[in-house]
């Protein structure tokens, strides 16, 4: 039986006060009925150093990303999970898709997952992304699931990182106690649903186990804003669910760098 793995990313998402909006009913039934962790990030509160701690394993002090400018960092000593999949099993198929350019764009000062280019041309790799910061994320974002949904329920990859910023982009302008920041959240919610429709119909007609894995890179204080040192700013979870298999049971406590190798353990036993 297939197994495949998708990795959704929601940035700057305080989980606990918008569940308590009312406004994500999907995360919460997920959060009820899914292997559940908080998780308390020990690197630097900013989607840079996040993201890649999330997406390659590698500590801080590893990869040396200290804020969203990527001045001096050393990605290139440290493979994405997707990357590191295909290097543990040259046929799997990835796929990623964000609005934040420094996550994909080959151009920006990163990027964290790698081109793959020669992956590109033979079909085992493929991306989307657009610039968020310039069309605005609640646009980019309703385009990143739409590919993914379509990418997703026609070609099946094996290992698929989705990522959306709009709840992010409102807490800076707005702060994390007003209706905007929920709202984003809410139009999340529902695409993260519907990536999870998409799943599930492909669990049930190709007879495939799906693990879906849905996490943060920080958190935000009440005003907006983060980068610092405060419980709020470094709150985030892990919500990880089975689809056509069992949840997972992964031991407890997780940090963020462990989060790649739990995904990977998983995407390890695929058949070549």
């Amino acid at each position: 039986m297939a197994q495949k793995t998708l990795l959704i990313g929601i940035d700057g998402l305080l989980l606990h006060r918008g569940l308590a909006s009312g406004k994500a009913p999907f995360l919460k039934e997920l959060k009820e009925n899914s292997f559940y962790t908080d998780i308390r990030i020990d690197s630097i509160t900013i989607s840079g150093p996040s993201w890649s701690t999330i997406l390659t394993g590698a500590t801080n002090e590893q990869h040396q990303v200290i804020d969203n400018d990527f001045v001096g960092h050393q990605l290139h000593l440290y493979p994405d999970i997707l990357t590191q999949a295909s290097l543990m099993n040259p046929q799997l198929r990835t796929f990623a898709a964000a609005g934040w350019l420094p996550l994909l764009d080959p151009a920006s000062a990163a990027p964290i997952i790698r081109e793959r280019k020669h992956d590109q041309i033979e079909g085992r790799h493929k991306v989307f992304f657009k610039d968020g910061d310039f069309l605005g994320y609640e646009t980019v974002d309703a385009e990143v699931a739409e590919f993914a949904e379509h990418h997703i329920s026609s070609e099946g990859p094996d290992l698929s990182f989705v990522y959306f910023s709009q709840v992010d982009e409102c807490g800076h302008k707005y702060g994390t106690l007003k209706d905007p920041y929920f709202e984003a959240l809410g139009r999340v919610d529902q695409l993260v649903e519907k990536l999870h429709h998409v799943v599930d119909a492909r669990a049930k007609k190709f007879d495939e186990e799906w693990l879906v894995v849905i996490t943060t890179d920080h958190g935000h204080l009440d005003e907006g804003g983060h980068g610092g040192e405060s419980d709020q700013e470094r709150s985030s979870f892990l919500i990880a669910y089975g689809v056509g298999r069992k949840n997972p049971q992964w031991k407890i406590p997780i940090a963020q760098h462990h989060i790649s190798h739990y995904i990977l353990d998983s995407v390890s036993t695929l058949p070549s």
